[in-house]
């Protein structure tokens, strides 16, 4: 059950998506607008910094509230609602981790959007294999000398601000360590723009280190402390894609419902049709199911419970297939008309397919559930 002020947020959020992302979608997903402007109304709203603490400007709500506000920000634009999430786990990293003079520097004009927040962990040659990484940091006096490059990076070359794990020891998770890269650092440039399926309303490229020189101090935490860091925060990342797959697959859904309340074959509507009925039934059965789970996985967050990490593998896995195949299947009410970008359900679905890979492939995730399982 939720809060009465729990459903107030969500409606706030619904109502702006509605409004102000819902009827510049498909454009921006077209012509591959990046919407900074709608980001910074959004900033307004306080959902900047949803999880983030109030003293610099946060909204200092829980993760449970997080998804509710995800979820109902998917529904007007999936991408867009997508990189609002990593902005959030990269600003919530900095107010937790960082010392006080970092918090001071960087969390406030985050909260506003005046400095926009971009997540750095996997490389061209590590994707699940994150500890992997090749990038490398080396202390020369008061900074640091990166050398390496990211890979799959949201908000890349438009982010001013990098949260970047980089290899500062020896081989193995232990070795990480987190940086704060400022967008004007000499020696940090920025690959092309990747052409992508979907996700289109945000850039996404490569971050390259070229002898970049970082302050010492904006190392985040101390050496060493980068995966772990890392983990933590993927804990609620992968709650904030579930949440978007969420409330973009029951967009879907509405839209597939209303179609075929209207839609006529073989002179009935086909929403009189058994098939379609099943289909119909077995859908809003997946998004329940998928809703309990992620509220759920969201509350242990929320309590810091002993199996947190293992159930939001949990909900990150099943939220995502669930919200992909229920996408999938409200084109295929649609029929050929789903096909159409005029009718928005293909663009659900193309958005949607990334959320099965990032954070954490959902292969990826069934390794953590199961080693959750046979070590306890």
């Amino acid at each position: 059950m939720l809060t009465e002020e729990q459903r107030a947020i969500q409606d706030m959020a619904l109502d702006f998506a509605m409004a102000e992302m819902a009827p510049h979608a498909m454009r921006w997903d077209a012509e591959k607008i990046f919407p900074t402007d709608v980001l910074r109304e959004l900033a307004k709203l306080g959902f900047a910094g949803v999880y983030v603490r109030e003293e610099y400007g946060g909204s200092g709500l829980s993760r449970l509230e997080a998804a509710l506000v995800f979820e109902a920000l998917s529904a007007g634009c999936t991408s867009t609602a997508a990189f609002l999430t990593i902005h959030n786990m990269a600003s919530w990293m900095i107010d937790s981790f960082g010392n006080e003079s970092q918090r001071a520097k960087f969390v406030p004009p985050l909260m506003q959007m005046d400095l926009m927040a971009s997540y750095c962990l996997t490389e061209p040659g590590s994707g699940s294999d994150a500890a992997a990484m090749r990038s490398r940091a080396q202390r020369d006096g008061d900074h640091y000398v990166l050398n390496g490059s990211k890979a799959f990076i949201s908000g890349a070359g438009y982010s001013d601000l990098y949260v970047a794990m980089v290899r500062t020891g020896d081989e193995g998770a232990g070795g990480v360590s987190c940086f704060l890269i400022e967008k004007d650092t000499p020696g940090l440039s920025f690959g092309a723009n990747e052409r992508k399926m979907g996700w289109n309303s945000q850039p996404t490229a490569q971050v390259i280190f070229e002898d970049c020189r970082v302050p010492a101090e904006n190392l985040l935490g101390a050496e060493g402390d980068g995966f772990k860091f890392a983990m933590k925060g993927l804990d609620g990342g992968r709650l904030n894609i579930a949440a978007c797959s969420l409330g973009t697959a029951q967009r879907a859904f509405d839209k597939a419902l209303t179609y075929a309340g209207e839609r006529e074959q073989f002179g009935n509507r086909i929403s009189e049709f058994q098939a379609i009925q099943f289909k119909l039934a077995d859908m809003a059965t997946e998004l329940q199911a998928a809703r309990l789970m992620l509220y759920d996985a969201a509350r242990a967050l929320d309590a810091n419970d002993p199996e947190r990490t293992k159930r939001s593998a949990m909900a990150k896995r099943f939220v995502t297939d669930a919200g992909f195949n229920v996408a999938n299947e409200a084109l295929q009410i649609h029929g050929g008309y789903g096909y159409l970008q005029d009718y928005e359900v293909e663009r659900m679905v193309r958005d949607l397919r990334v959320h099965q890979i990032l954070e954490g492939t959902n292969e990826i995730m069934r390794v953590i559930i199961a080693r959750h399982l046979l070590n306890s």
